[in-house]
């Protein structure tokens, strides 16, 4: 056996010495550093509402709203188990409020959203201001806001909760704090910000009430989907998207929150998409229809037929591609505002 080249013998000295001082060779891992393309560690995941909604009820049985703060069951991503997230970036999950029951009001650094899944009739405030939940609605709430949710209605009411909590993690910049009381003074009228932001219109001495996020909280569906089915009918339809719109916020044009893009877009009937890949990981929710999906990553593919309710992501520079034979609705987060933000975001569209 040939003795160790001297060279490698003085660079495992040099490591061993210096190691005690906290140092480390970036010839070493250079490559995985700065990788040919993205690397991420998620993997492609799918929740089909239907297996995960007996637990959701069963934690409905275990746990109340208020011992809980939050009745949720996180959408951990299986390569990122035991983190609290669904990308690197992003937290998802579906929380359970039932009749007579507040979540107790709180307010936190994290952005997050809140796109409704199943049932009606339950609310969220924001600062002194309620809106009422039905299916397909996407509510805001704003960073650093008093917000609490509450059930005077029947059945239960189950939602999509997305947040920033990885990224404020990363950043080591996250706060919370609890109200002295459960829920918040209602202090306007349901409908008053939609009123002043939500018909083109802005207040003439307005500011931004929520600084960087939008000043409408709650985008209800049904004017959503209108704009989807118009759009259908009377444009054409993108290969790889189908009919794909951003919900905006209405003083800027830009982002309805400054770290999540959000999205809702409808597969006419027949659609065979194309495939794409993006920078930006993104979680789905599918308001309406079937289809399918099919994700790959090198030589891995994964394909999930998908259903009213079912969730799953994308990761990081994954080609997709979506198909639907009858139609669907989907509605989709990502953390696109901070890769744009960047000037990293990178999107490939498949021929």
């Amino acid at each position: 056996m040939n003795a160790p080249h001297p060279t490698a013998q003085l660079r495992q000295q040099l490591y061993r010495d210096m190691d005690p001082h906290n140092l480390t060779p970036l010839w070493e891992v250079l490559h995985a550093l700065v990788p040919p393309q993205p690397r991420t560690p998620c993997v492609p995941a799918f929740w089909k509402y239907d297996d995960v909604r007996p637990f959701l009820m069963r934690a409905g049985e275990a746990i109340t709203a208020e011992e809980a703060v939050r009745r949720v069951l996180i959408l951990e991503n299986p390569a990122l188990r035991g983190q609290s997230a669904v990308t690197q970036s992003l937290y998802a999950g579906l929380q359970l409020i039932l009749p007579g029951e507040v979540a107790p009001s709180h307010r936190h650094t994290q952005s997050a959203l809140r796109f409704i899944v199943e049932g009606s009739g339950a609310y969220t405030a924001v600062d002194g201001e309620r809106t009422t939940m039905h299916p397909g609605d996407f509510i805001i709430t704003p960073s650093w806001t008093w917000h609490d949710h509450g059930h005077e209605a029947q059945g239960p009411v189950v939602w999509l909760d997305g947040l920033d909590i990885p990224m404020i993690r990363f950043f080591d910049a996250g706060f919370a704090q609890n109200d002295a009381s459960k829920s918040q003074k209602v202090t306007r009228g349901e409908g008053t910000s939609f009123a002043r932001y939500g018909h083109n219109m802005a207040p003439v001495t307005s500011d931004a009430p929520y600084g960087k996020t939008s000043p409408i909280f709650s985008y209800p569906y049904a004017r959503s989907r209108e704009a989807l089915e118009q759009l259908e009918r009377n444009t054409p339809i993108d290969a790889w998207d189908g009919v794909k719109l951003r919900y905006v916020n209405p003083l800027t044009g830009g982002w309805t929150m400054p770290t999540i893009g959000t999205f809702l877009q409808k597969l006419p009937a027949g659609f065979d998409g194309k495939g794409w890949r993006q920078t930006d990981g993104a979680v789905y929710s599918v308001v309406e229809g079937e289809g399918e999906v099919v994700i790959t990553s090198g030589e891995t593919e994964t394909r999930h037929a998908f259903g009213p309710r079912d969730h799953f992501v994308v990761p990081s520079w994954h080609t997709a591609r979506l198909s639907s034979s009858k139609g669907c609705v989907l509605f989709s987060f990502s953390d696109r505002p901070v890769h744009q933000a960047l000037g990293i975001h990178n999107e490939e569209r498949l021929s």
